[in-house]
């Protein structure tokens, strides 16, 4: 594989992403110094094209997450930068977020910016999230990125007369005027006096939100946890999916007998939630949470969520909030483009949000932020503290299905997978239509299969050769019913491993 080749490889949907360190058997260093270098560079006559100016006329700002790699990585970034002339920020340990924010903020008031980071991934990985003042970079960007790139040299240039600016606590400021407007408050009166909320960083960037914001505002927040940065991740996986991570901060919560945990990704663009009573208010509860959080203010608006959602969060948003709920695709792209395309076509949407807690609200730029999300959450939970109710009460009407389920299977070949994919997808309609099987319509993403007592989702992955198929059933047992029905209808698909699925 040549150098161009190699770096096209590099990208990941939206991001970059690669191995950046050695360490993991059969893992070979692929997001070289010089990849990053060249990318860096890429990205800067990308974005002189994209805004008409020069690129020594350029002002980007660079920020990294808490990976071993990040300084051997920011180096790089600096060299490509600098040899195009770029006057470049450090803007040193960040949240993605914060990164987007550089560009927003008035008194920085950056051209562009650059994450180094690859969320929850193992410690040898690393990436890059480019931002403008539209956000990150779609997809059809970030091949553009590569593609300037990778007709590029990188440069060896001197990094040490770089500007630093402390990103974090300018943004940290900015959350706790957004919490002080929320409770009606001034920045002085210490509004979280008298709650107690635990904060678990996972040892990446988000250690911030409990110590710049939460502890200047009055909160007690003992019993917070893994706030120092630590690239070797020697907890838990710094991923609110994560069913080790979930119990961790709920732990924390009980031992600590706290009002509230907040839990970030590494980069703290994700967050997931746990109440006093230990219930976790993460995937279809966060959407649900957040929703009714904003459905006073925007009554009678559409909820954008990616496809796996459940039956009962639909019952919740539309029987009980009034809301409609706008099930769309994975891909916390998809979901933050759709919200915004229906928001310019008239049509209410202030929530675009994925079940891995990938939340982007209109009223924030589209962005997916969990500090902000934590900080929305912040306010409901001060507020139903001063009115004597249990934050849980936003929720109470929620059902949860009986048990849930996902198998992932396999494609195997080197042909067109995503065609395969296709031709599978098309077939499993037809099979399932000639049985009688009800099919949810309208789907924006594979099949999904209407039971009496739960549903199926047969799609293609995103990034991967395979196929997910999420199950959900409202009776204990169910999902096995519902996945021999299935295994039945993708009879015959020889390169489709469906042995995963019980006979």
């Amino acid at each position: 594989m040549n150098s161009t080749e190699a770096i096209l490889k590099l990208q990941n949907g939206s991001d970059v992403r690669g191995i950046a360190v050695e360490g993991v058997p059969d893992e070979k260093v692929n997001l070289t110094p010089e990849a990053v270098n060249r990318i860096a560079a890429g990205y800067a006559q990308f974005l002189a094209q994209k805004l008409g100016k020069k690129e020594g006329d350029l002002r980007i700002a660079v920020g990294h997450d808490s990976r071993i790699s990040a300084d051997m990585m920011k180096e790089a970034v600096f060299a490509g930068l600098l040899g195009r002339g770029v006057h470049v920020t450090d803007c040193g340990l960040a949240s993605t977020p914060a990164m987007f924010m550089s560009i927003i903020f008035e008194d920085t008031a950056m051209d562009g910016a650059i994450m180094i980071t690859a969320s929850h991934l193992p410690y040898n990985r690393n990436g890059l999230k480019f931002f403008t003042e539209n956000g990150g970079l779609e997809k059809k960007e970030v091949k553009e990125v590569l593609t300037l790139a990778s007709k590029l040299s990188a440069t060896a240039v001197s990094t040490a007369a770089i500007a630093s600016l402390d990103l974090i606590e300018r943004y940290a400021l900015h959350l706790r005027q957004k919490i002080c407007a929320g409770l009606r408050s001034g920045m002085y009166d210490r509004p979280l006096e008298g709650m107690h909320i635990v904060v678990d960083a996972g040892n990446g960037s988000g250690g911030f939100f409990a110590k710049k914001v939460l502890a200047p505002l009055g909160a007690d927040t003992t019993g917070s946890q893994f706030l120092e940065p630590d690239g070797h991740f020697p907890n838990h996986i710094p991923n609110p999916e994560n069913k080790e991570a979930m119990a961790s901060i709920r732990k924390a919560v009980l031992d600590n007998q706290a009002d509230l945990g907040l839990i970030f990704d590494t980069d703290v663009d994700r967050m997931s939630a746990v109440l006093p009573s230990g219930e976790e208010i993460n995937r279809n509860a966060l959407i649900a949470m957040m929703a009714a959080i904003l459905a006073p203010d925007y009554p009678g608006s559409t909820i954008i969520t990616d496809s796996v959602t459940s039956d009962e969060l639909t019952t919740f948003l539309e029987d009980e909030l009034h809301l409609v709920h706008h099930r769309y695709m994975r891909g916390y792209k998809n979901v933050i483009d759709e919200c915004i395309r229906l928001n310019k076509a008239g049509t209410v949407s202030p929530l675009a949000i994925e079940t891995s807690g990938h939340g982007a609200l209109s009223e924030n730029y589209y962005l997916d932020d969990g500090a902000y999300l934590a900080v929305k959450l912040l306010i409901a939970a001060a507020k139903a503290k001063k009115a004597g109710k249990p934050l849980g009460d936003l929720i109470a009407a929620l059902g949860q299905p009986a048990e849930g389920v996902e198998y992932r299977l396999k494609i195997s070949g080197d042909s067109d997978v995503q065609a395969y994919g296709a031709d599978v997808l098309k077939a499993f309609e037809q099979r399932a239509e000639e049985k009688g099987i009800s099919i949810a319509k309208p789907s924006y993403e594979g099949v999904r299969l209407v039971f009496p007592g739960g549903w199926a989702l047969l799609r293609m992955s995103l990034h991967d050769p395979n196929m997910p198929l999420n199950i959900e059933s409202k009776a204990v047992g169910g999902c096995e019913a519902i996945a021999k029905d299935v295994k039945a209808l993708l009879a015959g698909f020889d390169r489709l491993n469906i042995t995963v699925l019980p006979d």
